[in-house]
């Protein structure tokens, strides 16, 4: 299987690059640069991030730059920085590039003599399932594969590693940055709103996602209309789409249970091993598309699929106390994502709340009002999400919780607790971003399941 990589670029030996953060992918960019003979200078506004570095020899650590060097050839940043920051803009006026790693990547990829395969994930949700999926499913059939990305691993670490085939999940701020990409296959998920505010508008969201499906295969989820206009129009040379339903001719879904590859085989039974939920469905035929454009044989799909489990925070039971059952899904960090939680369950206690990026909680509240038997809200769009259910489902009864601090969690929860009823899902599934007041979602998710912890324990000691 082939991928296009662009033409080849100049070696790093004596080029000037500014990186723009010292995170996990920046400290990661600027050690990969470094060794490759790069004049590295890396900025952040937290001196102590840059203190990773200090080990390095030859980086240049500087706090809080808003404009690059004067003989900066290139800036590589890292995702969190917003795209209208005065650093970028300068870079712009003097003519500089700007990139991301998954695009420095890319282009070390275009130099490398024996470069490794990359198979592309994106969408709004399932991105990280699919990916794991992927690897799953790669390893099973004896591959050398790793999954990369927004994942959590850099892909400039993958590619130090030698391994040969890379899972990239992607994200749209990746996308943005990377305009050289063009994987052996990549698929597009799904795509709703989210990352407006990063973005300024949906237009430019979906065209970063779309970016996704410029390799050699385009594999596109057929069941969102927008997806399935999006692989309409992709320039892949092979289009693939993917369905709950069944396949027709060229396609992947699914046939009383079963798995079936119509695209890259007659018919093919891959599996009977299905997540549950659409979601995961859809997850799963995703990979599969990726792997079978691999070559990888059915029996490896089946395999993979058997023995792959799914990250924390993603619909996960934590307790069940006093015939309530309390659900981490702190992943839902959009709309999108939350609806596919809530429409799982019939009575829900929501918890929600947080930083809404810009889109609206309008028509989840409005698709999932009759399942809703109290909300509780926290996080600095708390207000917004009120607003949602006076509006749509105004017999709900709601608390607030303005605190922000962790302590609103343990709140809420007892909150939650008071409100539901033996039978009843008390549900954290924020349709929104978490660092108004926590780490990440998996930090929220953690201080979610602390608190229904003490409330069991509390539950116990009473009886």
């Amino acid at each position: 299987m082939t991928q296009t990589p662009s033409a080849p670029r100049p070696a790093m030996d004596e080029r000037s690059v500014l990186v723009a953060g010292a995170g996990i992918t920046g400290c990661a960019v600027a050690r990969a640069l470094s060794a490759a003979g790069a004049r590295v200078t890396v900025t952040d506004d937290v001196a102590d991030q840059l203190s990773t570095l200090t080990d390095v020899p030859g980086i240049t650590l500087a706090v809080g730059l808003t404009e690059p060097p004067e003989d900066t050839d290139l800036v590589v940043t890292s995702t969190g920085w917003r795209l209208d920051s005065p650093l970028f803009v300068a870079a712009a006026k003097r003519g500089i590039e700007t990139i991301g790693e998954i695009e420095l990547a890319w282009r070390m990829t275009a130099e490398s003599a024996d470069p490794p395969t990359w198979l592309v994930v994106t969408g709004t949700n399932g991105k990280t399932t699919t990916v794991g999926m992927l690897e799953s499913i790669l390893r099973a059939a004896g591959i050398d594969a790793i999954a990369c990305g927004n994942i959590g691993l850099p892909v400039v670490e993958a590619l130090g590693a030698g391994h040969r085939v890379l899972a990239v999940e992607l994200s749209s701020h990746q996308l943005h940055w990377s305009p050289s990409v063009r994987p052996a296959a990549g698929a597009l998920l799904n795509v709703a709103e989210d990352h407006l505010d990063w973005h300024g508008d949906m237009a430019a969201y979906t065209a970063a996602k779309a970016r996704a499906l410029t390799g050699a295969v385009a594999v596109g989820n057929i069941d969102d209309e927008t997806v399935a206009g999006l692989l309409a129009q992709a320039p892949a040379s092979r289009k693939v789409g993917f369905t709950l339903a069944e396949p027709a001719p060229g396609q992947l879904g699914i046939r009383d249970g079963v798995l079936v590859d119509r695209a890259f085989g007659t018919d093919v039974q891959l599996t009977d091993v299905l997540p549950c939920g659409r979601a995961g469905r859809a997850d799963a035929l995703a990979a599969a598309a990726l792997a079978r454009a691999y070559g990888v044989p059915a029996q490896a799909v089946r395999d993979g699929l058997a023995t792959f489990r799914p990250a924390a925070h993603r619909g996960e039971t934590v307790a069940e106390v006093d015939g309530v059952r309390y659900i981490d899904n702190s992943k839902a960090t959009n709309p999108h994502a939350a609806l596919v939680a809530l429409e799982a369950h019939e009575r829900v206690v929501w918890v929600a709340g947080g930083q809404v990026k810009g889109a609206s909680v309008d028509a989840l509240v409005a698709q999932t009002a009759d399942r809703l038997c109290g909300a509780v809200l926290i996080g600095a769009d708390r207000d917004r999400f009120a607003a949602a259910l006076a509006r749509h489902a105004p017999g709900t009864p709601v608390r607030v919780f303005g605190g922000g601090t962790e302590g609103d969690m343990t709140a809420a929860v007892r909150a939650a607790c008071k409100m539901a009823q033996s039978g009843d899902v008390v549900l954290l599934a924020p349709a929104a971003a978490s660092r108004d007041m926590f780490a990440d979602y998996a930090h929220r998710g953690e201080v979610f399941r602390a608190a229904v912890a003490a409330l069991a324990s509390d539950s116990c000691e009473k009886r």
